[in-house]
């Protein structure tokens, strides 16, 4: 039996402001600069004394931004992997403009990391009709972006033809991995909220603590192997009664017995050689 949780971290800083529908005012930005300025180093101080490395997902705009961030992400060993430029939603973005913001955002972490990332994470967790064709163009072994399964990478399919009238015609299977996420298993839900979003709140750490132990539960109770990701985001997991949820959980994981921590670029190599989860 072999379980793998991939603890991810979406370093979204200002530009999930910049991106989004409602005014990038300067309290919100702060929010984002809260995230370099506060989370980030919590987190890493966290990860640190449980000798744990993880996989950040940039922005390019976030790694131009904070530079010394990225450097100290990288010094301790953690995974960096492309997240757009801007946070753009690729769903609403021209298929030029798609490309330019993976391509930009690619450009702009291979200068930190010295070779290109091989991991993507679409900021709006949405494809558009030509988000596969890029990804796998630009090379990419790994995303994280989709919703079809929860414990088990899968290849996702390329031409499937759907529709109302019709049932769907699957397309054929890639050879990217696609560690699937949920909104359960994200920070941003449950704890962010703003006046504009009323769909957005607060939730106690012990509400989430218990979802995250439950869906982890399952898996190892239920599967022979699987890979367990969390979604988080250093502007607000890196509150200090978060930080000790998140703690707690670290500490849950580590008692199973069964599973252990690993970046995600490090699962999708070993998937790639034959080794199942």
């Amino acid at each position: 039996m072999s379980f793998a949780v991939c603890l991810t971290f979406d370093f979204d800083a200002l530009c999930v402001w910049l991106s989004s529908d409602i005014p990038a005012t300067p309290a919100r930005l702060s929010r984002g600069e809260y995230g370099a300025r506060v989370g980030v180093p919590r987190i890493l101080d966290l990860l640190r004394s449980y000798q744990i490395r993880s996989t950040f997902f940039v922005p390019g705009h976030s790694a131009e931004s904070f530079p010394l961030c990225i450097e100290k992400i990288l010094d301790d060993g953690h995974e960096i992997a492309n997240h757009g430029y801007a946070h753009e939603d690729v769903s609403t973005q021209s298929p030029d403009d798609e490309r330019r913001s993976l391509e930009k955002g690619q450009k702009i972490l291979e200068k930190f990391i010295g070779t290109p990332p091989i991991g993507y994470r679409s900021p709006s967790w949405d494809y558009s009709s030509v988000t596969l064709p890029l990804l796998l163009e630009f090379g990419f072994q790994y995303d994280s972006s989709l919703f079809a399964d929860d414990n088990h990478p899968y290849h996702p399919r390329l031409g499937d033809r759907v529709s109302a009238e019709e049932p769907l015609a699957p397309g054929r299977e890639t050879d990217l991995w696609e560690f699937p996420v949920d909104f359960g298993l994200d920070d941003w839900p449950h704890f962010t909220f703003d006046f504009s979003r009323p769909r957005s709140g607060l939730s106690a750490p012990s509400k989430v603590l218990e979802i995250w132990k439950g869906d982890l539960d399952f898996m190892i109770k239920h599967e022979n192997s699987g890979v367990f990701t969390l979604t988080m985001h250093p502007q607000v997991i890196g509150r200090g009664h978060r930080m000790m949820m998140l703690e707690s959980f670290i500490q849950y994981v580590n008692s199973t017995g069964s599973a252990h921590f690993a970046r995600m670029g490090d699962v999708a190599s070993q998937l790639s050689t034959g080794i199942n989860y």
